[in-house]
C-alpha cells in the first residue's frame, strides 16, 4: 500500500467516525472548548499542547472504541456477555479519557475572574444570539442526523 493511499483510507476512518453520535458529540464540546481557550484565555504554549493532546486524546479514543464495537458486531452479531464485556471496557476507555479531559479543562480554565467576563461578554445580547445560535447548531450536528435516520 503506497504511503498517500494510507491517508486516503484514515480519512475515509476519520468520515465514518464522524457518522457516528458521540464522536460528533466529543468533536462539538472539543470546539467550543477550544474557542472559549483561544477567545477568553491566554493560554501559554505547553497549556495549548496540554488542551489540544487531551481533545485529540478523547477523539482518537472515541473512534478507537467505534472501531471495536464495529467489528465486535460483524464478528459476533448475536448477544454475547464476552463480547458485551469487550464493547464495555472499550467505551470504559473512552469516559475515563473524557473525565480526565474535564479534570484538564477544571486545571487549565478555572479562574472566577475569567467567567465574570464571559458572563460581560454574553450579556452583549448579540454574543448571546451567538451563542445561543452555536449551542443549536451544535446539538442539530449531534443529534439530528441519528433522528434523520431513524424516521426514514
Amino acid at each position: 500500500m503506497g504511503f498517500f493511499r494510507s491517508f486516503k483510507y484514515a480519512g475515509r476512518g476519520i468520515a465514518l467516525a464522524v457518522r457516528e453520535r458521540n464522536f460528533r458529540f466529543h468533536l462539538c464540546a472539543a470546539a467550543f472548548v477550544i474557542f472559549f481557550a483561544a477567545r477568553f484565555y491566554g493560554l501559554s504554549r505547553g497549556e495549548w499542547a496540554v488542551l489540544l493532546l487531551t481533545c485529540g486524546e478523547v477523539l482518537a479514543l472515541e473512534a478507537v472504541n467505534t472501531a471495536i464495537e464495529r467489528l465486535c458486531d460483524r464478528v459476533f452479531p448475536e448477544q454475547d456477555s464476552r463480547i458485551g464485556a469487550v464493547k464495555d471496557i472499550a467505551a470504559g476507555a473512552v469516559l475515563i479519557s473524557a473525565v480526565i479531559a474535564a479534570a484538564v479543562g477544571v486545571f487549565l480554565f478555572w479562574d472566577l475572574e475569567k467567567f465574570r467576563e464571559i458572563v460581560r461578554f454574553f450579556a452583549n445580547p448579540l454574543a448571546l444570539l451567538g451563542l445561543i445560535a452555536a449551542v443549536a447548531a451544535a446539538w442539530a450536528v449531534v443529534f439530528l442526523p441519528d433522528i434523520i435516520k431513524s424516521r426514514k
